[in-house]
């Protein structure tokens, strides 16, 4: 961790973020706003993940947004890809390290809400963790035992209902059920993802809440959703849809993140 503290050091010479943001599926043209851009491949950072979903640059991009320092992680290493829950460990401890207090994540979902539609944007209230597993096992301290009743910070999910409301864009807010994927989930799954209380479901973003808390960082978490859930429409979900209307929804997202940054 150290020696990737160290790199990023070296390379923001002086920009100080206290915020970062994990860009999922549709927010990758969020990097182009960035002011005095700096970027930096995971693959130069100890420790950081290689992504391998198409979509997700790898890279992290540092400078200003809407006049703010910020860091943004453009992409993400997601469960599926290697079974390993921790794989984002590295790079979280590492912008904890650099003196980050806040953490947004945004990703895409599925909606169980034929209400909140493709296109629309869903602030994260809660998560239930069905995968089974967890970022944190094996650690050996009693750290480990990280409380989640206060897992999304009250404020920063204020400041993102305020930005929502004076970019006049609109805002759902739910709770988000994690899945280990990446096979899609089933129509009797997203039955009993309903039941027990899911609003949007998705396969990554959870793991990284959990191991934020561990490290000490405030989170908030958007969703973009890209299609309804299996079952609810009849036909078959691809990543293809996911690809196709995430920059739909990040538009919005973006919009939104823009006016937010600067009251976090």
């Amino acid at each position: 961790m150290k020696a990737a503290v160290d790199r990023l050091t070296e390379v923001l010479a002086g920009l100080a973020p206290e915020t970062a943001l994990v860009l999922g599926s549709g927010l990758g043209g969020l990097v182009d706003e960035v002011e005095g851009a700096v970027r930096i491949p995971y693959g130069e950072l100890p420790g950081f993940p290689e992504s391998g979903v198409t979509g997700h640059a790898g890279q992290v991009v540092a400078g200003k947004l809407a006049g703010t320092p910020i860091l943004m992680l453009a992409g993400r290493s997601h469960y599926y890809e290697h079974g390993n829950p921790a794989a984002m460990r590295p790079a979280l401890e590492a912008i904890a390290g650099l003196g980050v207090k806040k953490l947004l994540l945004t990703n895409a979902a599925g909606s169980l809400d034929p209400d909140m539609p493709p296109g629309s944007v869903m602030l994260i209230t809660d998560h239930i963790n069905f995968s089974g597993t967890n970022p944190l096992f094996g650690d050996p301290s009693d750290r480990r035992f990280v409380g989640l009743t206060e897992a999304y910070d009250a404020k920063m999910r204020r400041a993102i209902e305020d930005a929502a409301e004076a970019t006049g864009t609109a805002l759902h807010k739910g709770v988000y059920m994690w899945f280990s994927g990446p096979s899609f989930e089933t129509p009797a799954e997203i039955r009993m993802a309903r039941m027990m209380g899911a609003d949007a479901v998705g396969m990554s973003t959870v793991p990284e809440v959990i191991l934020a808390r561990f490290f000490g960082l405030e989170v908030a978490a958007c969703s973009v959703i890209t299609n309804l859930a299996a079952g609810m429409t009849g036909a078959e979900l691809s990543h293809q849809e996911t690809k196709d209307m995430a920059p739909l929804g990040g538009t919005r997202l973006a919009a939104i993140l823009k006016r937010a940054i600067g009251e976090l």
